[in-house]
């Protein structure tokens, strides 16, 4: 299994997106493939990729951005909206590597954000995979323990380690002796950039026209959205329901759903090999 020893040297720069800055890093060639990081606390591209960059990297151009508010990329993300936010971030990215378009694939709140920008343009999405999104029937049902726990961690007395390791070894993996004390000290240091604190890319909706424009199952456009799209759930993921999975499936007109066994909400880490056959296979189109 690849690691984040394994990375072979990428290119790094900040990207220019209407004012705010957006950090990229790529390596490979060929059909361009944007690698979209979740939301948790101390998340960012390229160490949330760590097990798939250099695999992915032997056939495709790998773009590995930080979200807007992640990372080293501004902060701020418009909470009325932060699906449409985040994708018109990325949008900007691909206007900036003069990409008329890419493949995506995208985890949580990177999910999300894939999604949004496919039911906006689809014309700059060539084909998708998506892991355990956000904003699948988030309106049908009362938040997960796991998204709760996310959704937590920067209120009440604030972030701190000991709630950081309960999200990480309780809610996103399904088995958590495989996670290394390295992994929750790194996004934990990561989790107290003093912007982040003071303006979480990540919150709840404060009104109930927020929360149902994140339900993307209330959208209309998703049942005639032509996007080829490959969703993979892990079958015991506690942050978002693999529910989802079944009401894309059952919605979208070009969708295949691989659901994993044993497996939580970080199937791209937890499943790396399988994970890194299958996206490569989708993307190219030989399945």
């Amino acid at each position: 299994m690849t690691t984040a020893a394994d990375i072979p040297a990428m290119h790094e720069r900040l990207l220019d997106v209407d004012g705010k800055k957006i950090f990229v890093a790529e390596v490979g060639q060929g059909a361009p493939v944007l690698l979209l990081h979740g939301g948790g606390p101390g998340a960012s591209g390229v160490s949330n990729y760590s097990r798939n960059i250099a695999e992915l990297a032997k056939e495709f151009r790998v773009i590995v951005p930080d979200l807007p508010g992640y990372g080293r990329s501004s902060k701020g993300i418009d909470p009325t909206d932060p699906f449409g936010a985040l994708a018109t971030g990325i949008r900007g990215v691909l206007d900036q590597l003069d990409l008329e378009k890419a493949h995506f694939v995208g985890n949580s709140y990177g999910g999300a954000c894939a999604l949004r920008l496919a039911l906006d343009t689809p014309q700059r999405v060539d084909r998708m995979v998506l892991m355990g999104p956000g904003g699948i029937g988030t309106t049908r049902a009362l938040p997960t323990p796991g998204l709760n726990s996310l959704l937590n961690y920067y209120t009440g007395e604030g972030p701190s380690r000991q709630k950081l390791e309960k999200f990480i070894r309780d809610y996103l993996v399904f088995n958590a002796a495989h996670i290394p004390d390295s992994i929750i000290d790194a996004r934990y240091r990561d989790s107290l950039d003093p912007e982040v604190v003071a303006d979480p890319p990540l919150r709840r909706p404060k009104s109930l026209r927020a929360l149902w424009k994140m339900d993307f199952t209330r959208d209309k456009r998703l049942n005639r959205l032509p996007v080829p799209t490959l969703v993979l759930w892990g079958a015991a993921d506690k942050v978002n329901r693999p529910s989802g999975g079944r009401m894309l499936a059952e919605r979208m007109p070009n969708c295949d759903l691989y659901e994993f066994a044993n497996t939580g909400h970080w199937v791209q880490w937890e499943r790396a090999d399988l994970f890194n056959r299958l996206c490569a296979d989708f993307l190219a189109g030989r399945r």
